[in-house]
C-alpha cells in the first residue's frame, strides 16, 4: 500500500479538507467523458486536449448533442451512436478483462474509452459503492485494480460456499503462526513453534495428499531455526524467514531452498518486508530497522518509532508503514528519511487481537484470535463480504491467485481454493 508523497509532518494539519473540490456525479461524469471519446477528430486534425477537470465538469448535455451530431454525421455504426451512459452500462456487464484487452481492437473510439482511467474509477465505484481506494497514488493501477476488485467479489459471492477447503494437518507438532504462498499459489511455506520452516505443493491438494509436504528448510539442528518462526516473506525465488531466536535467515527456492544467508539481531524477528533494494524487519524492541540485501546484508539504518513491539511492516520504493502493539501505524518515508505521518487503524469488525493482514489492490483478508478469517473490500473503512468461524485461533493468512491459507494454532495449515 502506498501513500502519495508530500504529505504533512503534523497529521492534524491533513484534516482540513475545506478547499477540497466537490466530486462531480458520477453519471454526469460518465456522460460528459463518453461523449468526448467518443467525438472522432476530422481528418488531418488533432484536437488538443482539455484539462481532465475541465474535461469531466463540463455541460453533459451539450457535450451530449455535440457528440450525437458528429456520430450521425460521420455514419458510425449504430453502437457508437448509443447514449454515453448506456454504452458504459453495457460495458459494465462484460468481464473486466474482456473490457481490458478485447474491446481496444474493435475499432479507436473503444480504444480510448478503455485507456483512459476515468473509466475503470467509475467501474469501481458502481461496483462498491464506497470510497476506494484508501490512497491512491499518481500511477494508480486502475484497470488492473478493478478486474482483481471483480474476482474477489465473485470468488466471495454466496459466502464463499463453492470454495474448496483443505486442511493440511500433518507436518507440525506446534502453533503455525506465518504462512506464505509462492509462485501464483502453488507452492507454501509455514513457519511454527516447532521451530521449522516446511515446504508444501499445493499442486497436489485433493490428488496425491502425500506429496503435498515436500521438507522442512535447513538441517541445523534437526530444525530451521533455534526459537519459534514468527514471519516471512519473499522477493521473486529468496525467501526470508524470521524467529523468536533474533535472527533473519535466507533461502534460495530456486536452489531447493539452500540458505544463502543470515543477520543475526539483537531481538525477536516479529515481522518482514523483503524488496529487491531493501529488507525491513520489525523487532520485540520496538525498532524497524533496514537492510541492503545488495550489499551482503549490511545495516541501513535502525529506528524506534513505536513504543512496543513492531507487529508489521510493509514497505515498497517510496515509504516504509510499521503496525505496532501500540495500536499505531507510521508512514515513514524513505527518501526524505523522516517519519510522514502517525495513524489509527480501522475497525475491520474482530472482536479481539489482528493477528494477519494481507491486502492487494482488490482484496483485503484478515485473520484473528476471535478465530475468524474476515474477508473484506478494500475501501475506506473496509467493507466485509464474509466471515468463515474456525475451531482454534488464526495466527497469519496469505492470498495468492485464487488460493486463501491461514495458519492455525491448532497445528494445520487451512486451505482455500477458490473459482478462477
Amino acid at each position: 500500500m502506498e501513500l502519495p508523497s508530500g504529505l504533512c509532518e503534523d497529521p492534524r494539519s491533513c484534516d482540513d479538507d475545506s478547499d477540497a473540490e466537490l466530486e462531480p456525479d458520477p453519471d454526469a461524469q460518465a456522460e460528459a467523458y463518453v461523449a468526448r471519446v467518443l467525438t472522432p477528430p476530422k481528418p488531418g486534425l488533432i484536437a488538443p486536449r482539455a484539462p481532465l477537470q475541465s474535461r469531466l465538469s463540463a455541460t453533459p448535455g451539450a457535450l451530449e448533442r455535440r457528440a450525437a451530431s458528429k456520430v450521425s454525421a460521420a455514419h458510425v455504426p449504430s453502437l457508437l451512436s448509443l447514449p454515453p451512459e448506456l454504452l458504459l452500462e453495457i460495458c459494465g456487464y462484460l468481464d473486466a478483462r474482456v473490457v481490458l484487452h478485447v474491446l481496444p481492437c474493435v475499432c479507436q473510439a473503444l480504444h480510448d474509452l478503455v485507456r483512459d482511467h476515468v473509466t475503470w474509477r467509475l467501474r469501481a465505484q458502481r461496483r462498491v459503492r464506497a470510497p476506494y481506494p484508501v490512497v491512491e497514488e499518481e500511477d494508480f493501477d486502475w484497470p488492473a485494480a478493478c478486474i482483481e476488485l471483480e474476482q474477489h467479489l465473485a470468488r466471495w459471492a454466496e459466502d464463499g460456499q463453492r470454495a474448496e477447503y483443505f486442511c493440511l494437518s500433518d507436518g507440525h507438532f506446534a502453533s503455525i503462526d506465518a504462512v506464505l504462498l509462492l509462485q501464483g499459489g502453488a507452492l507454501c511455506l509455514s513457519g511454527s513453534r516447532d521451530r521449522n520452516v516446511n515446504l508444501w505443493d499445493l499442486q497436489h491438494l485433493g490428488k496425491e495428499p502425500n506429496r503435498v509436504l515436500v521438507k522442512a528448510l535447513g538441517t541445523q539442528g534437526n530444525s530451521t531455526h533455534k526459537g519459534w518462526v514468527w514471519s516471512l516473506a519473499a522477493q521473486d525465488y529468496r525467501v526470508c524467514s524470521g524467529s523468536w531466536d533474533s535472527t533473519v535467515k535466507l533461502w534460495d527456492m530456486a536452489a531447493d531452498g539452500q540458505q544463502f544467508g543470515e543477520i543475526k539481531g539483537k531481538a525477536a524477528v516479529l515481522c518482514l518486508s523483503y524488496q529487491p533494494d531493501i529488507l525491513v524487519t520489525g523487532t520485540y524492541d520496538k525498532k524497524v530497522t533496514i537492510y541492503d540485501p545488495r550489499a551482503g546484508l549490511a545495516l541501513v539504518k535502525s529506528r524506534r518509532l513505536h513504543s512496543s513491539a513492531v507487529l508489521a511492516v510493509l514497505a515498497d520504493d517510496r515509504h516504509i508503514i510499521s503496525g505496532s502493539e501500540d495500536h499505531s501505524l507510521v508512514v515513514f518515508d524513505r527518501r526524505t528519511n523522516s517519519v510522514l505521518q502517525r495513524l489509527q487503524s480501522f475497525d475491520v469488525g474482530h472482536q479481539s487481537q489482528i493477528t494477519g493482514i494481507k491486502h492487494s489492490l482488490g482484496t483485503l483478508y484478515t485473520t484473528s484470535t476471535d478465530k475468524t478469517i474476515r474477508v473484506h473490500v478494500p475501501t475506506d473503512p473496509p467493507r466485509t463480504i464474509c466471515t468463515r468461524s474456525h475451531h482454534n485461533v488464526l495466527n497469519g493468512i496469505c492470498a495468492e491467485g485464487n488460493v486463501v491459507v491461514a495458519a492455525s494454532g491448532g497445528l494445520s495449515l487451512e486451505v482455500w481454493r477458490l473459482l478462477a
